[in-house]
C-alpha cells in the first residue's frame, strides 16, 4: 500500500468516524427525550413538575441536603432552588431547617406527608423506569452506563 491509499483511508475512517458521531448524537438525543417524556407524564400524575420531584427524590434518597447544594446534585440552576423549595413547602412535603452544627446553612428536610407520598410512589417510579429500559438487558444496562459515563468524562475534559 502506498502513501497516496493511506491517506485516503484515513480520511474516508475520520469521515465515517465523523458520520459515526453525527448519528450517535441524533439517535442518543432522540433516545433521551423519548425516555424524559415518559418519565415526566409518569410524574405530572403525582401533582408535581419533574423538578420538584428531582430534589424530593434526592431528599428521599439521600437525607436531609443543604439547599445550596441540592441544584449541583439534580442538575439544575441554583436560581431555581430556591423557588421549587418554596413550592415543595407550600405542598407541605419539604421543610427547612438550620444546620445542627453550623447555623449560617439551611436544610432542606422532607416531613412526614413528603415521605409517605415518596413511600407510595418511590417504587412506582422505579417500576416505570424499569419497564422504560427494559428493552436492554442488565448486562447491556452495565455496558451502557460504563460508556455513557466515559463519553460524559471525555466531553467534562475537553474544556
Amino acid at each position: 500500500m502506498n502513501l497516496r491509499n493511506i491517506k485516503g483511508v484515513i480520511r474516508l475512517t475520520e469521515e465515517r468516524d465523523e458520520e459515526m458521531s453525527l448519528k450517535l448524537f441524533v439517535v442518543l438525543t432522540r433516545a433521551l427525550d423519548a425516555i424524559q417524556k415518559r418519565v415526566i407524564e409518569d410524574i405530572k400524575h403525582l401533582g408535581l413538575n419533574p423538578t420538584e420531584f428531582a430534589v424530593l427524590e434526592l431528599i428521599y434518597n439521600k437525607g436531609d441536603q443543604p439547599i445550596q447544594k441540592i441544584g449541583e446534585k439534580v442538575l439544575i440552576a441554583s436560581s431555581s432552588i430556591t423557588y421549587v423549595v418554596d413550592q415543595l413547602e407550600k405542598k407541605e412535603l419539604l421543610e427547612r431547617k438550620l444546620h445542627p452544627s453550623d447555623r449560617r446553612v439551611k436544610l432542606a428536610t422532607i416531613t412526614q406527608k413528603g415521605k409517605t407520598l415518596m413511600d407510595e410512589v418511590f417504587p412506582k417510579h422505579k417500576k416505570g423506569l424499569q419497564e422504560i429500559f427494559a428493552g436492554l438487558d442488565v448486562k447491556e444496562k452495565e455496558q451502557l452506563i460504563d460508556q455513557l459515563k466515559k463519553l460524559g468524562l471525555h466531553a467534562q475534559n475537553l474544556n
